[in-house]
């Protein structure tokens, strides 16, 4: 039996959302995988649509938005293509804005040789299982688990718990069907969320941030934006979240974009 939602559709209650943003501008932030694009079993192959480009681009127009992805910055912008975003890739490690914002900001660069150096260990170590996929993301590494056969998972996972207790600087952490591994640092979604607008001098009482979000590390950011702004979880079943409103899918995603564009006015 699956539990019932605790909290209300971000379309049904879209009224709501609009009253909130009376008198107020709006800041958007969007998780890529899953978020704008549907789950698919392999990276390469979570494409925007022509629709959802279309409609973040008017977006992009109209408030500051950004993309925090775990992908790579410059893989997230190849797969978006629009110069009017600020990107935050590897979960906001690293942060360009469009050209002439002035915005770029990046940390954690003195954990990239313990990365490279795990990367190597687990493709030696697991680097042929099955269905198995490791994705180096320069400031994160992924496994990816997905494809790989059930009764194969557990020692998938021992492994490397086991190679990661050489890297007390490194931590792992848990999305759909992939473990990340990241720099034991303080910075996540949510940091580089609360860096963007500090940065933008957007972190002020008049402005309404929303961040769009399916997965565990999106958390950190729904709880940056609670209290003053409007977290959105995109999931099919209920799930313990610090999301306000919830989206199903991609395809309610863009509905629900599409609704902010005609209520947002363009800058003048």
């Amino acid at each position: 039996m699956i539990a019932e939602w605790t909290i209300p559709s971000a379309l049904a209650d879209f009224h709501d959302i609009e009253n909130a943003l009376e008198g107020r501008r709006a800041a958007v932030f969007l998780d890529y995988d899953g978020t704008l694009t549907p789950i698919v079993d392999t990276p390469e192959q979570a494409v925007l649509t022509d629709e959802m480009r279309a409609v973040v681009r008017r977006l992009g127009d109209r408030c500051v938005t950004a993309i925090v992805s775990g992908r790579t910055r410059k893989d997230v912008q190849a797969h978006v293509r629009l110069d009017n975003l600020f990107y935050a890739g590897t979960h906001g490690f690293e942060i360009v804005g469009p050209e002439g914002s002035g915005i770029h900001h990046e940390v954690g660069q003195e954990f990239l040789p313990a990365m490279e150096e795990l990367h190597r260990r687990l493709r030696r170590a697991i680097g042929d299982t099955p269905g198995l996929l490791l994705e180096t993301k320069g400031y994160s590494l992924a496994v990816h688990y997905r494809l790989v056969r059930e009764s194969a998972v557990a020692r998938v996972g021992s492994v490397v718990d086991e190679s990661m207790s050489d890297y007390p600087t490194l931590r792992k952490t848990h999305g759909k069907k992939v473990f990340e591994i990241r720099p034991r640092f303080d910075w996540d979604k949510g940091k580089a969320v609360q860096w963007i607008l500090q940065a933008l001098d957007l972190d002020r009482a008049d402005m309404v941030p929303f961040y769009l979000g399916d997965d565990t590390t999106d958390e950190d950011a729904f709880e940056a934006v609670d209290g003053r702004g409007i977290g959105i979880l995109v999931a099919d079943e209920p799930r313990p979240t610090a999301a306000r409103y919830r989206l199903e899918d991609s395809a309610e995603v863009a509905r629900f974009l599409q609704g902010l564009v005609r209520v947002l006015h363009e800058p003048t």
